[in-house]
């Protein structure tokens, strides 16, 4: 029996969120927020506190700098019960990231100073210990600019280890969508786009044709369509799982949950259409409260988020 469930090597950051400001932000004056909520941010630390919110056994393996950013953001992932033994330290002193996210009615800037996410490298992470999951995720491809270089090795020694591995890309700041991602595609087991990052990467104009596209390099396709739920492709066959229907209050980090959610079904061998559902449910109930990891750290919630069994799974996969 392998030590960990999944293993995940990547950013961690706080999110500084503002809600409530004016759709039109003048420049030279002081605008004023309605509400504030500081939170464990960035799409890696996110997806590993929901997943060991989720009972799973969760090795997270980043680097922070040395200040209460960093410091703040691991309690976070400590209380859920997160490994972080393999945890570093940046070697030149660079500070930890943090997201700014300024949120009006209906659309948000999203601000980010990357810091020690851009200066992790793979030579940086335990091999040995990654080898001791079932599985490896990795998400914001684009921002792990240390680690680019050396992830087509990386993943190679893992498949052989006998992991699965999965990779949600997130958006590419420069929007070039290159830094080696068709030579991860063709290693990875699934990939976990939401729908506009889905198309931009197969340079197509339609989800459908993006899935297609996608399946023909990786067995198995989950793309996030919001509201919708989720479009699926494995083994030429497609589902389109709707979503759970909510009332949301943020919706930060709801792509991050629905990950976790399906991932969780997806290491309890369920089929494809029963992980997306997971996924949706997941994802639906982390917009309840602010912030990606907030209905996940609620009892109530939790409980609803969690209360599932491979028993559920009535095909799989």
């Amino acid at each position: 029996m392998r030590e960990l469930d999944i293993a995940i090597a990547g950013e961690i950051n706080l999110d500084l969120i503002m809600s409530g400001l004016p759709e039109e932000m003048a420049l030279e004056r002081e605008l004023l927020a309605s509400g504030f909520t500081m939170t464990l941010g960035s799409s890696s630390a996110i997806l590993a506190h929901n997943l060991a919110s989720l009972n799973l056994r969760v090795g997270f393996v980043s680097m922070v700098g040395n200040d209460p950013l960093g410091a703040t953001a691991l309690e976070y992932l400590r209380q859920a019960g997160v490994d972080l033994s393999r945890t570093v330290h940046s070697r030149t002193g660079t500070h930890t990231g943090v997201t700014v996210l300024l949120t009006h009615s209906a659309d948000r800037h999203i601000l980010t100073y990357p810091g020690t996410m851009s200066e992790m490298r793979v030579q940086d992470l335990d091999l040995e210990y990654l080898k001791s999951a079932r599985h490896f995720h990795l998400s914001s491809l684009f921002l792990q600019k240390g680690m680019q270089p050396d992830l087509p090795w990386l993943f190679r020694q893992l498949k052989d280890a006998g992991l699965t591995l999965s990779l949600d890309t997130n958006d590419d700041p420069d929007d070039e969508w290159k830094s080696g991602l068709q030579e991860l595609l063709g290693l990875v087991d699934i990939v976990l786009p939401n729908e506009a990052e889905a198309c931009r990467m197969t340079r197509t104009n339609d989800v459908e044709a993006a899935a297609e596209a996608l399946s023909r390099q990786v067995p198995l396709v989950a793309i996030k369509c919001g509201s919708r739920g989720a479009l699926v492709r494995f083994q030429g066959e497609r589902w389109l799982v709707p979503g759970e229907p909510v009332a949301p209050v943020d919706t930060i980090g709801a792509g991050d949950s629905f990950n976790a959610g399906f991932i969780q079904a997806f290491l309890r061998s369920c089929s494809p259409a029963e992980c997306a559902a997971q996924g949706n449910r997941a994802a639906a109930l982390s917009t309840l409260r602010a912030g990606g990891i907030a209905a996940f750290r609620d009892p109530s919630l939790r409980n609803l988020i969690g209360r599932f069994d491979s028993s559920l799974c009535t095909n799989s996969k």
